[in-house]
């Protein structure tokens, strides 16, 4: 894993992007590994229900190369009913704790302020709120508190209905305007600019074009504002995957066997300038990001010859 150190330029869209204060600096593009502490997740719902077989697992991604690990309590899957904040709580707890104590950069994937501010004291080092601060509008504060990166994702309301709000005339240009909106409110509440990363929220009150149309336009994803930022993909194992993979009737291919597709949006999203992507198989996406860092400088004349690195940051 990456030793976090001072801000750099990432690889992306704009040279003069940095990454965030506090997280693993790399030149590629960084692999998020996710845990999900849930019996309900639509890919791996219950086999890391348990605080043993989470922290298992996490370490586990990390040996694979996850430069970040990301825990959730909380199912975002379509269709999800919410859990209240203690049981949420309960499942991110141990987990959380004893993956930060190992030394792993930690996530906490929540939409609640109570569940970050217990784990931020547990040693996570960074948010990831699916909500964009909308859902509980003391979070953005909770994160201004303790000056730690902010994922802020495209968010249109709940799982549970979140598909009835997939209406969109120009997907790439309404998401970014509601993105920027979103940095506009988080930044009032006290979020330093420089913390935040954004995620187009693939999946998330999207349908199959939408998602595609979004990942072939990263670059203006990135750019809000007049600012440019850091931007996180989330789209490993997503039902638009498993339609495109769809059988000859038709019937979409099943979580599991979306991840070398998961791969391929991986490369292309890191050549395109991905700051990070959030991953459910972490080995082969680590290879892809490696690879898309290697294109990356092969496109660049004064990079062309440089030998290539060994390590894992290179």
């Amino acid at each position: 894993m990456t030793t976090p150190g001072p801000a750099t330029a990432y690889p992306g869209p704009a040279a003069a992007s940095a990454a965030p204060v506090g997280l693993p600096v790399s030149r590629r593009c960084l692999v998020m590994g996710v845990v999900n502490v849930t019996p309900d997740s639509f890919s791996d719902g219950g086999a890391w229900l348990e605080p043993a077989a989470a922290v298992a697992h996490g370490l586990q991604l990390a040996a694979d190369g996850a430069d970040i690990v990301d825990v959730g309590g909380e199912s975002t899957r379509p269709g999800a009913q919410r859990v209240d904040e203690q049981e949420e709580l309960r499942r991110i707890g141990p987990v959380v704790s004893e993956l930060a104590a190992a030394g792993l950069v930690v996530s906490v994937d929540t939409m609640r302020a109570a569940v970050a501010e217990f784990a931020l004291g547990a040693g996570a080092r960074l948010v990831n709120d699916v909500s964009g601060g909308q859902a509980d509008a003391r979070l953005p504060r909770v994160v201004a508190s303790a000056g730690v990166p902010y994922v802020i994702a495209h968010w249109r309301g709940f799982s549970r209905d979140m598909y009835g709000r997939a209406a969109y005339g120009d997907v790439v240009r309404e998401v970014g305007e509601e993105l920027a909106a979103r940095v506009d409110a988080v930044t009032e509440a006290g979020v330093d600019p420089a913390a935040v990363v954004v995620d187009p929220g693939i999946g998330f009150a999207k349908l199959s074009g939408h998602n595609w149309a979004l990942l072939s336009r990263l670059d203006e994803i990135s750019r809000l504002g007049g600012r440019t930022f850091p931007v996180l993909i989330g789209a490993s194992r997503k039902s638009f995957l498993g339609r495109l993979l769809a059988d000859r009737q038709g019937e979409p291919r099943a979580a599991e066997g979306r991840d070398a597709a998961t791969v391929a949006v991986s490369t292309l999203a890191a050549a395109s300038g991905a700051w990070c992507v959030r991953v459910h198989a972490v080995a082969a996406n680590a290879d892809a990001v490696r690879v898309a860092a290697r294109w990356r400088d092969a496109r660049a004349p004064q990079t062309a010859g440089r030998p290539e690195s060994a390590g894992r940051a290179g």
